[in-house]
């Protein structure tokens, strides 16, 4: 089969640039000082015009609207207008990530609106039950990336979506992927019937055959046209 990478698959729209995470493989930072796109990284930005681009698409698209900032860092009034703008497109995805769900309260009834944590390791694994509890939303995925450890037993009811990727880049310490490690996930993942999306980075660490690049998107956007045209384009 054909390894995809996720970035050919979804377009990025980036109307916050920033975040205070601070994580060591953090590759959003090195995007933002490379091109110099904010002064300084740990202060989160605003740019609402970024959002004229959706108006500008015609065809149906999939966004990953925090490529280069954390959810939790939006402020309330940049959540709003956000919201208050993408309501008007039901033809395309949305997608929102965040590493602490717990500092969230928040809801939403868009259909095409997926909200999703990231848990890189065991001691992270309560943002699953934070992202349940304080964000309601229709659609909920969770983002195993970078996958740094065995995560042992999961709770993944009402969980539509994982995606399960490696850490990338060369830093010293860098942490290498057991193959062990996904096997657990994606026993746990084919009993609850959650589709799973494997990064190409994996494509060394598991059996080729078994890598599964699933998306639950295509039949989720209400009044498509046509069909949901996947593509990417760093914004």
């Amino acid at each position: 089969m054909e390894i995809v990478n996720i970035s050919k698959l979804i377009k990025t729209l980036n109307p916050v640039n920033g975040c205070t995470a601070g994580c060591v493989y953090c590759y959003a930072r090195k995007i933002n000082n490379r091109f110099k796109i904010t002064p300084d990284f740990e202060i989160p930005e605003f740019s609402p015009h970024r959002l004229k681009q959706i108006k500008q698409t015609k065809k149906s698209q999939i966004y990953f609207m925090t490529s280069m900032s954390d959810f939790s860092d939006w402020h309330e009034e940049w959540r709003t207008i956000v919201f208050d703008y993408i309501k008007d497109f039901p033809q395309h995805i949305f997608i929102f990530l965040t590493k602490f769900p717990e500092r969230i309260h928040f809801q939403t009834d868009l259909k095409n609106v997926w909200i999703g944590a990231t848990i890189t390791a065991k001691n992270e694994k309560r943002r699953i039950d934070a992202l349940r509890s304080n964000i309601n939303a229709v659609n909920y995925f969770i983002t195993f990336e970078p996958l740094l450890n065995d995560l042992g037993e999961l709770d993944l009811h009402d969980i539509k979506w994982i995606v399960i990727g490696p850490e990338t880049g060369n830093r010293k310490g860098k942490v290498t992927v057991k193959k062990e490690w996904v096997e657990n996930i994606i026993r746990q993942v084919d009993k609850e019937n959650v589709s799973v999306f494997m990064k190409d980075g994996l494509a060394s660490i598991v059996n080729l055959a078994d890598i599964r690049q699933e998306l639950p998107f295509n039949d989720l956007a209400e009044n498509k046209e046509e069909e949901l045209q996947i593509s990417f384009d760093f914004q």
